[in-house]
């Protein structure tokens, strides 16, 4: 969807539309006629969050009023767009500069549909936005991706195609890329993300992006680009595997958090990495009880195929921490016991570095885009023990979140600040401005983050 489709500069025909906290709808009510408070009346209307009142008037729709919780909160808006009727919509009244900068985005996540196969989609009503926020539409056009990236079939959406998507995003912001594919991770000594990807006919890869002045300080991003889960010879029950077209969701976070970094020029040198493979079932699939090598030289005993997300993430996440980066974050979709401990809108943060986990929770609240600190408890490492190799891959359903999170960090350099974040990227069914399918999940507030740490205050 583009912002288009959201938004309007001018327009003569566009009708007015209150916004109305419900402490504030008496105030309102005060200015209104004698008719006009008869019809709130008869519709019972409260202002309550998420409701929305059409006005009649002499010559039909005279305008219309929604009810909002958070005024800073994006999604308190996003009823709007496919709430009202299709036209131009101007808000009337006093809302600060930071409520009006969330009514923005809130329109555009609210105006989202994912219609590459619809033949006629519905047109979502249009905001008038004489001035649009800049920062505002570049977050939106991040989020946006995310979703398009993650709702894509793998028939379109394969190593091959995340590839394009970076190669893209390169070829607009001015940076390099570099992409090992095949039996070259073995040359190059990625074993692990060709012992995940080589059973598939589309060949495994990993997407290097770079940009950036050389010397500012290094931020390094890593998502997880797993684009089809079969779970491998572990494989998954049919209702297990049927969304796992959303397994590169974290791949999908780490590219429009690059695009975020680049588009607003934040002071930093930026690598992406993007390890891209299907989780393939063939002859030559990776199997339960097998020992593969790393790029880092721990060996890592299969205890389970469906455990791959972190076998690919720990090549790239080796490979990040061989450039000294000043920060390393890394996104997946990595776990189900991460949803199970914090449901689907909550992503699960875990984080080596105290100033760094409480930067983004921090963000987080601001943005209105939250995370939740999960322990790094180490003496959990004792589930990922293997006899005959130096780490298992799984081996107990106790702490699943935790223990991946400890897999991934021995192999991040000790004393490198880091982060990772197991993420959903999905909605599980529709609600006002989220849609069923994919989803960015604090990724706002990671951009947040960034920007304070480097730049200037969001």
């Amino acid at each position: 969807m583009s912002a288009a489709l959201a938004y309007t500069d001018s327009s003569s025909l566009a009708r007015p539309l209150h916004v109305l906290e419900r402490t504030h709808l008496a105030a309102w009510r005060a200015t209104q006629s004698p008719s006009v408070n008869a019809w709130i009346d008869a519709q019972n209307f409260t202002a309550s969050p998420g409701s929305l009142l059409l006005l009649p008037g002499d010559e039909g729709l005279a305008g219309a009023v929604i009810g909002i919780g958070d005024p800073l909160d994006p999604y308190a808006y996003a009823h709007a767009p496919f709430g009202l009727p299709a036209g131009d919509w101007e808000v009337t009244g006093d809302l600060s500069d930071d409520a009006r900068v969330a009514l923005q985005l809130g329109w555009g996540l609210g105006s989202y549909k994912f219609d590459r196969y619809k033949q006629q989609p519905r047109k979502p009503a249009r905001l008038l936005l004489p001035q649009a926020d800049a920062e505002a539409l570049d977050l939106l056009a991040a989020s946006l991706q995310v979703r398009d990236l993650v709702n894509t079939p793998t028939e379109h959406m394969g190593p091959e195609e995340l590839e394009a998507a970076v190669r893209d995003l390169a070829a607009t912001h001015g940076a390099e890329v570099d992409v090992i594919a095949g039996d070259a991770l073995l040359a190059q000594n990625f074993p692990a993300i060709h012992a995940v990807g080589r059973a598939s006919h589309r060949a495994p890869r990993l997407i290097a992006l770079r940009w950036g002045d050389a010397s500012r300080p290094h931020v390094a991003l890593v998502g997880k680009g797993v684009c089809f889960d079969t779970g491998g010879l572990d494989i998954k029950p049919a209702d297990g595997m049927r969304h796992m077209k959303k397994d590169m969701g974290g791949a999908a976070h780490a590219i429009a958090l690059a695009r975020l970094v680049m588009a607003q020029q934040l002071p930093v040198r930026l690598t992406l990495l993007v390890p891209a493979v299907e989780n393939s079932i063939g002859p030559n699939a990776f199997r339960p009880g097998e020992v593969i090598a790393t790029r880092k030289g721990v060996s890592v005993e299969i205890d389970n195929t469906d455990a791959e997300g972190r076998i690919i993430l720990c090549d790239a996440l080796a490979y990040a921490g061989e450039q000294s980066p000043d920060l390393l974050l890394d996104f997946a979709t990595l776990t189900g016991a991460a949803r199970i401990a914090l449901g689907p809108d909550l992503p699960a943060l875990f984080a080596n570095d105290d100033a760094v986990a409480h930067d983004w929770i921090a963000a987080g609240e601001r943005m209105r885009d939250p995370v939740w600190r999960m322990p790094l408890w180490r003496p959990y490492l004792r589930y990922l023990t293997s006899g005959i190799a130096d780490l298992a891959n799984a081996g107990s359903r106790m702490a699943g979140a935790v223990t991946a999170a400890l897999y991934l960090e021995r192999f991040v350099p000790d004393g490198m600040k880091w982060a990772h974040l197991d993420v959903y990227a999905w909605n599980d069914s529709d609600r006002a401005g989220r849609p069923a399918g994919g989803e960015a999940l604090a990724l706002r507030s990671a951009y947040a983050m960034l920007k304070a740490r480097y730049g200037a205050t969001a």
